[in-house]
């Protein structure tokens, strides 16, 4: 089968071309946070899938056309894997042409492990929402190239391939549109709250049941209006790599995640999980020390290692004995409201493994759970208030051709049912302070606040 190319015009900024598509369902885009964001490379963008698989309450749906297939308290992933498997894998030099776009819910690990039933589910949104597209604009910033690509598996995409082209040559007029944060930005734990359950994870660090656990503190607010406008300034003050826009129909997913959890390219795998982070500040040598005071940090290096060695021993399940190494340890990023620690850790994928069993196998992400990761997720669910939904689940791409690139969903909002949702967290260990991990969250939560605070023109509070 051959692919379908078509060359387009290159711009520094891609949200132009996905503003196109911006207001359709299951438009969805991948965002590297260029031309601001120093790290990202590509950028996709896609819309109009030709299936849709969602989970919700234990039912997986397959809709495809008029066809529906349902799948009860079935493994999603193993349903997802099946589906994907009905296409060929044609290879091309390009990160993606048509595959799986979307989201896995942090709650899908419900599907993989036994976890209690404690905390409040206030979502109300699918714990995974997919579709499967059979073309996509790939914007390449290194190389200064956009393409519009297509495998052509959907007859309807081959005999529309003209106006699909002429969509995304034709000049361009954004539409004008608003986003109001329409009540003060309240949190599900204030500091007593935290406090509290900070104390209960540090003396189950005491007595033995884990190393390391992550908690976390959930943001709302009430809002109207259109979530792209509100994705587009997010962007503008917080670029990141790992950046994502979706327009599903149950919900809109605004992400600024720094972080890259699962890249598969071929058989080489990769992970980067963080670990450690100091704020950001506008006076340039307290910005340094800061930057400075985390890299040298003994306890931080510590709690990222601990990390590292849990997705070691989560992506061996899926790698070749012998091939997964840390290749780089406590690398320091800066991003525009925190700098990180950052490590790097790759392997090889075995024989007979695909991305999904990897990505099953890894889930959810062992940098936003703790250590060991069950019982850091049974702790998760009995101190947290409400489930965490997409945060701490992953976002991204797999491909037909059996690559993959997600990103770990954090510092990322939900918005749905007038809603805006966001969360902030940070790993706990024995030599925690409480004090500091709290401002952590406000420290990582900075950029959605300051998000809320322009759109609302008030300063969120404490509550």
């Amino acid at each position: 089968m051959r692919l379908l190319r078509q060359s387009l015009d290159y711009h520094p900024d891609s949200s132009a071309l996905f503003g196109r598509i911006a207001h359709e369902d299951w438009a969805v885009f991948l965002d590297s946070g260029k031309p601001l964001g120093q790290y990202g490379r590509y950028d996709i963008i896609t819309g109009r899938p030709f299936i849709t698989i969602t989970t919700q309450a234990g039912m997986t749906t397959v809709q495809h056309g008029a066809e529906q297939r349902q799948f009860t308290r079935q493994d999603p992933f193993e349903v997802l894997k099946s589906v994907l498997a009905e296409y060929p894998p044609l290879s091309a030099d390009l990160p993606f042409c048509g595959g799986a776009i979307g989201y896995f819910g942090y709650d899908l690990g419900r599907y993989l492990e036994k976890l209690p039933d404690t905390a409040l589910d206030a979502e109300g949104i699918p714990e995974m929402c997919l579709g499967i597209y059979d073309w996509a604009v790939i914007v390449d910033h290194r190389e200064q190239r956009t393409s519009l690509v297509s495998y052509g598996y959907d007859e309807s995409t081959r005999a529309g391939w003209a106006k699909l082209c002429d969509l995304f040559e034709a000049p361009y007029q954004a539409v004008a549109a608003e986003f109001r944060v329409v009540s003060a930005v309240s949190s599900n734990l204030d500091e007593a709250g935290y406090a509290g359950r900070f104390e209960h994870v540090k003396r189950y660090i005491t007595e033995g049941d884990c190393y390391q656990v992550n908690l976390a503190q959930r943001f709302s607010a009430q809002a109207q209006g259109d979530a792209w406008a509100a994705y587009l300034h997010l962007r503008r003050i917080s670029p990141a790599p790992f950046m994502a826009f979706m327009n599903f129909p149950q919900c809109q997913l605004l992400s600024g995640s720094p972080e890259r959890f699962l890249q598969v390219s071929g058989r080489h795998v990769e992970t980067r999980p963080i670990k450690g982070t100091r704020p950001r500040s506008k006076d340039a040598d307290e910005d340094e020390n800061n930057a400075r005071d985390l890299k040298a940090s003994l306890k931080d290096r510590a709690e990222n290692l601990m990390i590292v060695d849990l997705l070691r021993n989560d992506i061996s399940k899926s790698c070749e004995v012998g091939s997964v190494q840390a290749d780089r340890l406590f690398a320091l990023e800066s991003f525009a409201n925190v700098h990180h620690l950052v490590s790097t850790v790759t392997g090889r994928l075995a024989e007979g493994k695909t991305a999904v069993d990897l990505l099953r196998g890894c889930f959810p992400g062992g940098s936003i759970t703790g250590a060991p990761k069950l019982r850091a997720m049974e702790i998760i669910e009995e101190l947290e208030p409400h489930r965490r939904g997409i945060y701490c689940g992953a976002i991204g791409y797999i491909g037909f051709d059996g690559n993959m690139d997600t990103n770990i969903a954090i510092r990322t909002a939900i918005y749905s049912n007038n809603e805006i949702r966001f969360w902030a967290g940070g790993g706990i260990v024995a030599d925690s302070e409480m004090q500091k991990e709290y401002r952590e969250t406000w420290d990582k939560a900075s950029s959605m606040l300051q998000l809320m605070q322009y759109f609302s023109g008030e300063s969120a509070e404490k509550k």
